[in-house]
């Protein structure tokens, strides 16, 4: 991988510009201060309680705003009391899981609301699943009580046959024409009463909150336990000192709230100070700027390419005509920063790093540049194998930090004051921790995650491990590849990762493109590439398609694309392979030559 560039540094003169900036804001940043410094997992607190005070202190403040409606702090906290109670009669008790499946939608907001005012855990099940991945997910939590939205009919009719849920679980439909067997949510919650449910004052921070699954792109999903505490520190330390919000403010959410982005991320800075949340059916680039104006929204949450999306829309005038001083999400590649600040205006971007399973996290919160941000607590940085997918051990069977600028794997230091919640299935929480890292006895988390060091505590993501391969001899960062890939005109989107090919060691880079084949300049392509990258990490193959395969989360889907590889048995769409100067079509000659070692790439 390349050593940082100079633009990726971070200076401490940048630094003290950013800090010098959150002056005007002081009060707010001191008031996370404060609460971060109190926040301790034993503590009397949790998510349904500071929404209880907001509805005290400010019941007539807007919470929530969806399409054309409204609902006041009082009116929406009193809505999650009744849903609380409903959960109550149903015979759910502290502590058990309330399976949610539903989509953005304000019933699915209060629901959430009132499983943890009650002290249950709110599963979130992702509603692109079916069948037995989404049997598998069930499973994992043990529901007490089942929530499921009438959109998701079809998921639920998936699970026929699954022996998802056990019997003394309750199902409740939100929605019309319930079916056989299921209660009537709506009717179910209507009928109970709207004061604070008693639990609510007595939750300790340290208790679970939310199950958040991961997308299950490399394999079943884990579901990963989000804890009150972390939910806290959250607000404090991503909602009061980075965004620092106000209650005048409106924040946009499009993304989907089975994602911790949503839940943890936008509404922890909303409940934060009192903000107001406006919520998205879904994300939608052609429409996205039209909410943004109609909600008179001040900020919005982003996550992975959604950033990109957007850019890919035509030119407006309009791309200036919002209110937005401040967005916040991770992912937005270093590539893109500069354009998309400057097209459409952003004055504030609160790029961060974290994970659902994570016991850290890092946040942009001095408007640097093409960073993720500061991180105050116990972390390092350590060299890694990418062949053996596995951090270096040196002579002394312990691991060693790459230098400043270098780019290794993250890890972070397991503590009373950064517990690692872990998953429900506690056999996948060990294959995640590092032991006798740097001294005999010390336990860290294995983020999973490549970063390069970019001095005074500031990093920026790289690549997962496992995306990044090595061919040549050489490691290849498949983000750096889709960059260069993104910047030649035609190309919309990126998507690199490694194959085996016979008689090589490692794996030989290839990219799916979304590029139409009438656009397609093989040896235009081919000569951009080598202009920007080493030879090494110039792709072999290239695939073209209409549109790459993403998670709801905008992850791009990368399993069967490797598996594929490039077989002409299983791909119908062009292929091409690198011979000299260009790419050209990959033919059944060429193929067998791959096969059989006489072509040589």
């Amino acid at each position: 991988m390349s050593a940082a560039r100079s633009g990726d540094r971070i200076r401490l003169g940048d630094l003290l510009k950013g800090v010098i900036a959150t002056l005007p804001e002081v009060l707010t940043v001191q008031r996370g201060l404060w609460n971060l410094a109190l926040c301790k997992p034993t503590s009397i607190g949790s998510i349904g309680l500071q929404l209880q005070k907001l509805a005290d202190a400010t019941p007539h403040a807007t919470a929530l705003k969806f399409d054309d409606r409204r609902w006041t702090y009082a009116e929406f906290n009193a809505w999650a009391n009744r849903c609380a109670a409903a959960c109550r009669a149903a015979g759910v008790k502290r502590g058990q899981v309330v399976a949610i499946i539903s989509s953005n939608r304000p019933e699915t907001l209060a629901a959430i609301a009132g499983v943890v005012k009650l002290g249950a855990v709110a599963a979130m099940l992702n509603h692109n699943q079916r069948g037995k991945v989404l049997a598998h997910s069930l499973r994992l939590s043990k529901p007490r009580l089942l929530i499921a939205g009438e959109e998701y009919a079809e998921a639920v009719a998936s699970l026929d046959g699954e022996q998802a849920l056990d019997a003394g679980c309750v199902k409740c439909w939100d929605g019309a024409e319930t079916p056989e067997g299921w209660l009537d949510w709506s009717a179910e919650c209507d009928r109970q009463p709207s004061g604070n449910p008693p639990e609510t004052a007595t939750i300790q921070l340290k208790e679970p909150a939310f199950h958040i699954f991961t997308s299950g792109t490399t394999g079943l999903p884990k579901a990963s336990v989000m804890s009150h505490y972390r939910w806290q520190r959250g607000m404090a330390g991503l909602g009061q000192m980075t965004m620092r919000l106000h209650g005048s403010d409106t924040l946009y959410c499009a993304l989907p709230l089975y994602h911790n982005n949503a839940l943890t991320v936008c509404w922890g800075a909303v409940l934060a100070d009192g903000a107001a949340l406006a919520l998205s059916r879904k994300f939608s680039a052609s429409k996205f700027w039209d909410e943004i104006r109609s909600y008179e929204a001040t900020a919005f949450c982003y996550i992975g390419e959604l950033c990109r999306y957007l850019l890919n829309q035509p030119p407006s005038p309009k791309d200036r005509q919002h209110q937005i001083r401040l967005m916040v999400g991770n992912g937005l590649r270093p590539e893109i920063w500069d354009e998309f600040q400057n097209r459409f205006g952003i004055e504030r971007i609160a790029e961060f790093y974290g994970a659902s399973e994570s016991n850290l996290a890092f946040v942009n919160g001095f408007n640097l540049s093409k960073t993720a941000g500061f991180c105050p607590l116990s972390y390092a940085i350590v060299a890694f194998d990418t062949d053996a997918e596995s951090a270096v051990r040196n002579a002394k069977d312990r691991l060693t930090r790459v230098a400043s600028g270098g780019v290794g794997l993250l890890i972070s230091e397991v503590s009373e004051r950064a517990p690692f919640d872990g998953y429900t299935d506690k056999r996948a929480n060990e294959a995640k921790l590092l032991r006798d890292v740097f001294k005999k006895g010390d336990c860290w988390f294995n983020t999973g995650d490549l970063v390069r060091d970019q001095g005074l505590r500031h990093i920026q993501f790289v690549d997962r491990v496992g995306d990044t391969f090595r061919w040549k001899g050489e490691n290849v960062a498949t983000t750096e590849v889709e960059a260069a890939l993104n910047q030649i005109d035609g190309i919309e989107q990126a998507v690199v990762y490694g194959v085996e090919v016979p008689g090589t060691d490692g794996r030989a880079g290839m990219a799916s493109l979304s590029c139409a084949a009438k656009r397609f300049d093989g040896k235009r392509i081919a000569s951009a590439l080598r202009a920007a990258l080493p030879a090494y990490a110039v792709p072999l193959f290239i695939r073209l398609r209409k549109e790459q395969e993403v998670t709801a989360t905008f992850k791009y889907r990368k399993v069967d694309l490797k598996r594929e590889g490039f077989d002409l048995e299983q791909i119908s769409e062009p292929l091409y392979v690198l011979d000299g100067d260009s790419y050209r079509k990959l033919t059944p000659a060429t193929h067998a030559k791959l096969q059989s070692g006489s072509f040589r790439p």
